[in-house]
């Protein structure tokens, strides 16, 4: 093949289809656990999250509901997927070498916000949130009160008290969580998030008629079952509200992956070391939403 800056771009059109490809037909769940909020800077803050905006009685004056004093902020990072081509694989037409590299550049850059999201639940028992606090932590500051958002039981499926101590206590409590004011905020799971580890007892929980003990299983469908492979804890699991506007965990995007290409033939890598190279550029954080919409448990009691 004549190689020119004519029959280089052809190469990366032929490379950037399969990236699209794979981008397009790549697995994706953080859409359900988590929201994107865009970004045009390099950071977004977010003092809105010490507002749960809820509607009142309007007597007298408006009540204005004042932002708190906090400062979390996220800052974006720059991730990339780069691959190198070798000039003589072009003269020699031999590019089928790099099809599973484009495929897997697209693969990778479709997951990056998987990866992001996952990577907050993993870091949330340790991972400050808006208010200071662990994002999953027994003291959670509210009016003169504080709230917890974690447990630590087993999830269970071996008998009622079980599951109603774990799973059943994890809802109770999320249906009892109250803004400043007193007033309840509506809190109703309706994802249970857990890794491959607990991927059986979970679905079980959410599917079978009866437990362990045989008793009536009153938990079935109460849930829709998130399993994610990048969840590392095998005994932690979580209980998400995601019905509302604003979902517990942020998917900050600034730049969506795009594939980028260097295809000039006079560039110094060309020249000096017979290189081209193409791959994925994107720019994107993860944050953490409203602590009050998840409950996580360490699963270790």
């Amino acid at each position: 093949m004549l190689v020119n800056k004519s029959s280089i771009q052809a190469v990366f059109v032929a490379l950037k289809t399969l990236y699209n490809n794979a981008f397009a037909s790549a697995p994706s769940t953080w859409e359900k656990i988590a929201m994107k909020v865009p970004s045009t800077t390099g950071s977004n803050i977010y003092a809105w999250l010490s507002a749960f905006p809820k509607m009142r009685r309007w007597v007298g004056e408006k009540y204005v509901k004042n932002l708190k004093a906090y400062s979390y902020t996220v800052e974006n990072e720059d991730f990339e997927a780069t691959v190198e081509v070798d000039r003589n694989h072009v003269e020699d037409d031999q590019l089928g070498i790099y099809e599973p590299q484009a495929k897997m550049a697209g693969f990778s850059a479709k997951q990056l916000p998987d990866e992001i999201v996952y990577e907050l639940v993993n870091g949330a028992f340790e991972n400050h949130c808006y208010d200071g606090q662990y994002f999953f932590d027994t003291d959670h500051p509210v009016g003169r009160g504080s709230v917890s958002n974690k447990g630590t039981k087993a999830l269970s499926i071996d008998t009622r008290a079980a599951a109603k101590a774990s799973y059943g206590a994890a809802r109770t409590a999320m249906g009892k969580f109250k803004d400043d004011d007193g007033r309840s905020l509506n809190v109703r799971p309706t994802v249970l998030l857990v890794g491959p580890g607990l991927e059986d007892t979970a679905r079980a929980l959410l599917t079978s008629d009866r437990l362990e003990d045989g008793k009536a299983n009153i938990y079935k469908g109460t849930a829709e079952l998130v399993v994610s492979t990048q969840i590392i804890s095998d005994t932690a699991w979580f209980l998400l509200d995601t019905s509302k506007p604003v979902l517990p965990f942020i998917y900050q995007e600034r730049k969506a992956p795009v594939f980028v290409q260097q295809v000039d033939p006079e560039a110094d890598d060309v020249f000096s070391r017979k290189k081209y190279k193409f791959g994925a550029e994107a720019r994107a954080a993860g944050g953490y939403g409203f602590w009050q919409l998840a409950y996580g448990s360490t699963g270790e009691a």
